[in-house]
């Protein structure tokens, strides 16, 4: 079937979902064993893919509210469903008592279930020609949760989820059309079911630069949102440290819920528990602040090793240099 291939928010070209009727997928495994091979990943098709659906979702948001207008297809519905069955496994899932009060080891009675329906709840969104593609795209799910033997959860565990959707496009299982729909539905039903998460289970921050980071566990909320706020008539970066700002505005905007968390999780002076955030306060427009954002994405996230080793490469996200 020779279908002209459209542009996704997965930044590559992609064919219907037929094109990958076929298609020979593979177990994502690792491959960055190594500093020096951190030059393979971002020299890969995977970062190419990658960085540009983080880039081209940024661009869809730019000036949009979480509560604007825009379609909701089976796909996301069936995403937004997948997260629900997640958040009550939580439910059934208490925590239990034990001496130390972080990491508890309910989170691993949890983590077991998805391990082992991760497979299904995957092949129930994708369309039935697509089934061989789940073993696939359900390890970016199973790694986009937290680790269960350390029970902590960083920005490596998000942008498995990234992958995960990047993923979605690539295939054609969601497609140009559901842009605004993958961030403000699903990446931020996602959010939700991760602090339920963290909150839940007291896990740690994963490689957590304290108050060096930006966040304890988030990242891609914060470049995103931002690009929602560039050009707002009255809401500059230098509002969201106040408290009557973010409780006003929250509901529209990804980066003032991020704020409302950390507000809620943490106490003392703003600039002393976030003063990375504190900082970026200072810039003057949210289309630099959103600039920022990027180039440190780029340099604490994506190029870091610590964070690339755990990621996974298939033959969706592959390890191959980008063909010229």
């Amino acid at each position: 079937m020779n279908t002209k291939p459209a542009r996704n928010p997965g930044g590559s070209e992609y064919d219907s979902p037929a094109a990958y009727a076929n298609f020979n997928f593979q177990l994502p495994k690792k491959q960055i064993s190594m500093v020096p091979d951190m030059g393979k990943w971002k020299r890969s098709q995977a970062y190419a893919d990658y960085i540009g659906f983080i880039l081209t979702l940024n661009e869809a948001v730019k000036g949009k509210q979480l509560t604007c207008a825009y379609p909701c297809s089976e796909t996301v519905k069936k995403l937004l469903s997948l997260l629900g069955t997640l958040d009550r496994w939580i439910d059934e899932t208490p925590p239990v008592d034990q001496p130390s009060r972080f990491g508890n080891k309910a989170y691993r009675t949890w983590y077991a279930k998805l391990d082992q329906e991760a497979e299904t709840l995957v092949s129930d969104i994708l369309p039935s020609n697509l089934s061989a593609a789940a073993p696939e795209i359900a390890v970016y799910l199973k790694e986009a949760v937290g680790n269960s033997t350390r029970i902590d959860y960083g920005t490596g565990h998000e942008a498995a989820f990234a992958a995960f959707l990047c993923c979605l496009c690539k295939v054609g299982a969601l497609r140009v059309e559901d842009q605004l729909a993958i961030i403000f539905k699903v990446f931020d039903r996602y959010l939700q079911v991760m602090r339920k998460l963290q909150k839940t289970y007291r896990m740690e921050p994963a490689g957590s630069q304290g108050v060096w980071g930006l966040d304890d566990f988030q990242f891609l909320p914060f470049i995103w949102g931002s690009s929602q706020l560039i050009d707002h008539p009255t809401l500059e970066p230098r509002h969201f440290v106040e408290e009557k700002v973010v409780n006003e505005h929250h509901q529209d905007y990804m980066f003032l819920e991020c704020i409302k968390f950390i507000n809620e999780m943490k106490t003392g002076p703003f600039a002393e528990h976030s003063n990375q955030l504190w900082n970026i306060s200072a810039v003057p427009t949210w289309a630099k602040v959103n600039q920022g954002l990027i180039r440190m994405y780029k340099a604490e996230c994506l190029e870091k090793f610590p964070v690339i080793q755990h990621f996974k490469f298939g033959s969706l996200l592959s390890i191959q240099p980008v063909k010229p």
